[in-house]
């Protein structure tokens, strides 16, 4: 045996620990790098939340924390767990895997057991003695009210309406979202130390500008748009908007057994649904294109359909009579712009709802030279401020689309502006990080777990009652559901890292602290990378 090998057993040439001495790192062409991504359901979010950090308090069962997380963003857990049409399910990477993460659930149950439980938001900014006046007491307006209550500014909301919750509360019927949810969710803020004036119609904005530091406009898209249809002197028309504001302060529409409604949208669909419940036999929906082009959400089309009411595409009413309307069909042409077709049929209707669209009432800012206003709309700047120094506005008096969820961040995105704008500052958005797509995934990681579906009322109750037609989840169902969360580009601790690589280069740092690589001996041989089940860690290339 040579001399060199004599003391040691078969081909091992090294003494005990001299491995270490071998720092292999010096070998490598790349690096892994422990790399944040932006979770596509918090990129589709509309109110900004982090959804991905909430559901990781949920996973845990931590429900408190998960809804306080929720609340850093948006006040409205309870009420947007019913009425959001879920963007982030759409972009959750799960669905191309099975099905969609159910975080619209998730978020009902923890807004739900807040109510339940009694939880509050507190003040965290020092009284800056700045006063805020907010017109409008929806969800554009309360959510700014909300956020600009925490910064410590004292703020007014005042609207002319009886209640406060704008379309929340007359323009969402109750069977979707029940009135004892929005009280609640909006007394949470009034405990802020947010003033609610209510009944007080503003008419003075320049005269308010000199009483308070700022004012955000957010007046709600109330005002209903008219079509010219021809009728006769005794045909029943009645706007949507109307007529469901009404149905929420008591008034009982006259809109007969027979109820025919124009439009496509999602008040469309609510109207059809609300003349069901109120004892309508026949209840259709007329509209002038294809369901593939409808506006109203798939969600509320089917829930629709369930409920009986009968759809009318390619078609629209040129006549309403006593008893009866006349619909011409049409054709889409080559740019898919519905174009008549000469054809005409009559249908059996006691009414007519218009249900073709809102707009904001824009009366307040018509005198104020510096305010610009485009096509029904007010033009704000990035900061959400219009022409005029100190007056910000959002919700449906701005460009964009018109949802609750929506609203909702434009009053956090007001908050922070006006926030900044008063303490002479302005708001600089973070950075958005790299979207974490699914291809970066490693899927063979996570098994197979469908959605859990909420309950749903009887349907024979569902036409018979404003009872709430959807449930929630139960606590086990909502632990289940946050579970099949994938944590996409971020680190979730899973320990994959630290078990597959070859050279004990990833060194873990304790609960909630991730890792860190040893770069004396990490080879970079990727393997770390390829097996991240979340596409956490990235590999880039060293410099020479």
């Amino acid at each position: 045996m040579p001399e060199a090998n004599k003391h040691h057993p078969y081909a091992i040439t090294l003494d005990v620990g001299s491995s270490l001495a071998n720092k292999t790192g010096s070998w490598r062409t790349e690096r892994p790098v422990y790399f944040d991504r932006m979770p596509p359901c918090n990129d589709a979010c509309p109110a900004g939340e982090n959804v991905q950090e909430w559901l990781s308090h949920a996973e845990e069962g931590d429900y408190e924390a998960a809804w306080r997380q929720i609340m850093v963003d948006n006040p409205f857990p309870a009420i947007m767990g019913r009425v959001c049409y879920r963007p982030c399910e759409t972009a959750c990477n799960r669905a191309t895997l099975d099905e969609p993460v159910g975080i619209n659930s998730v978020e009902r149950f923890l807004g739900d057991e807040a109510i339940k439980q009694g939880w509050s938001m507190s003040v965290e900014g020092a009284p800056s003695g700045k006063r805020v006046l907010i017109v409008g007491a929806g969800p554009s307006g309360l959510s700014a009210a909300y956020h600009l209550a925490r910064l410590g500014h004292e703020v007014t909301v005042r609207d002319d309406s009886p209640l406060a919750g704008g379309m929340m509360r007359y323009g969402i019927p109750s069977y979707r979202l029940p009135r004892d949810v929005v009280d609640a969710e909006i007394q949470r803020i009034v405990d802020l130390g947010v003033r609610l004036e209510l009944g007080s119609a503003v008419t003075d904005l320049s005269g308010e500008l000199v009483d308070f530091d700022a004012v955000f406009l957010a007046v709600g898209a109330h005002v209903g748009r008219r079509a010219d249809i021809p009728a006769g002197d005794s045909a029943r028309i009645v706007d949507a908007v109307s007529m469901l504001a009404g149905l929420e302060k008591g008034e009982q529409p006259l809109l007969g057994r027979r109820v025919a409604v124009y439009g496509g949208g999602n008040t469309a669909m609510d109207v059809a649904r609300t003349a069901r419940r109120l004892g309508a036999s026949d209840a259709v929906v007329v509209y002038r294109r294809t369901r593939e082009r409808m506006p109203a959400h798939d969600i509320e089309v089917q829930e629709a359909l369930e409920e009986g009411v009968r759809m009318r595409w390619l078609s629209t009413i040129v006549y309403a009579g006593a008893d009866r309307v006349r619909i011409e069909k049409m054709r889409l042409d080559e740019t898919g712009f519905p174009q008549p077709t000469g054809e005409f049929e009559e249908l059996d209707a006691d009414s007519v709802v218009l249900a073709l669209g809102q707009q904001a009432d824009l009366e307040l800012v018509r005198d104020l030279a510096e305010v610009t206003v485009s096509h029904g709309v007010v033009e704000v700047d990035p900061a959400m401020m219009t022409g005029r120094p100190g007056l910000f506005a959002g919700g449906d008096m701005v460009p964009g689309d018109r949802t609750v969820t929506i609203a909702v961040g434009h009053g956090k995105q007001a908050a922070r502006n006006i926030d900044a704008w008063l303490r002479g500052s302005g708001y600089v958005h973070p950075a958005r990080p790299e979207l974490a797509t699914y291809d970066r995934l490693n899927t063979w990681y996570y098994a197979d777990a469908s959605a859990t579906m909420r309950p749903q009322l009887d349907l024979a109750r569902r036409i018979t009652t404003f009872d709430e037609v959807t449930n929630g989840l139960t606590a086990e169902n909502a632990l289940f559901e946050a579970r099949r969360c994938m944590s996409c580009g971020n680190c979730m601790e899973c320990d994959n890292c630290f078990g597959v690589c070859p050279d004990n280069a990833i060194i873990k740092l304790g609960p909630g602290k991730g890792y860190e690589i040893d770069l004396d001996f990490c080879k970079g041989c990727g393997l770390c990378a390829a097996e991240c089940p979340s596409g956490a860690i990235t590999m880039f290339r060293e410099r020479s």
